[in-house]
């Protein structure tokens, strides 16, 4: 994904996204808003990558552990935050919570990715050095199908 969009010009700008084990890398237009919520409130649900709701923009949406959906443990600390992810795939999603360990951070990249030779999780699609950083690729449109085949429901009541 980031070989495509960088491939069209000789750079772009990107953001690094710190959760508790990896850092994800994403460019900026899959970004639809980095929430200034604080003290996020996470309730472990099933599946185990749930981790309760936010409202954003008169929406509710599922937040998502990436940690957990890759199959490893979401940790919600203190310093968490939340991005919301624009929906890339044709699963009827148009956006994404994502819980995130702290703020992220933003960076130049070129259209010379370094790929890196790392073991990947199951929603990863590949590791890049970010300057002195890896950074893993997630898989938007998995971790859509995944959202999408739980069909969670909000509370409404």
């Amino acid at each position: 994904m980031l070989e495509l969009i960088a491939g069209q010009r000789s750079s772009l700008t990107g953001l690094l996204l710190p959760l508790g084990d990896r850092t994800l890398v994403l460019p900026n237009v899959a970004v639809a808003e980095l929430c200034g919520q604080r003290n996020v409130l996470c309730q472990r649900g099933e599946p185990a990558w749930h981790m309760g709701w936010i409202d954003w923009r008169q929406q509710r949406l599922p937040l998502i552990g990436f940690e957990a959906a890759c199959g490893g443990e979401t940790p919600c600390g203190e310093r968490a935050r939340v991005v919301v992810l624009n929906a890339l795939g044709d699963t009827g999603l148009r956006y994404l919570a994502l819980l995130l360990q702290d703020i992220p951070r933003s960076c130049k990249l070129d259209s010379q990715l370094n790929y890196v030779d790392v073991a990947l999780g199951r929603l990863e699609l590949a590791a890049v050095q970010v300057g002195e950083q890896v950074a893993r690729v997630p898989d938007l449109v998995g971790l859509e199908r995944l959202v999408r085949d739980a069909q969670l429901q909000p509370d409404l009541g």
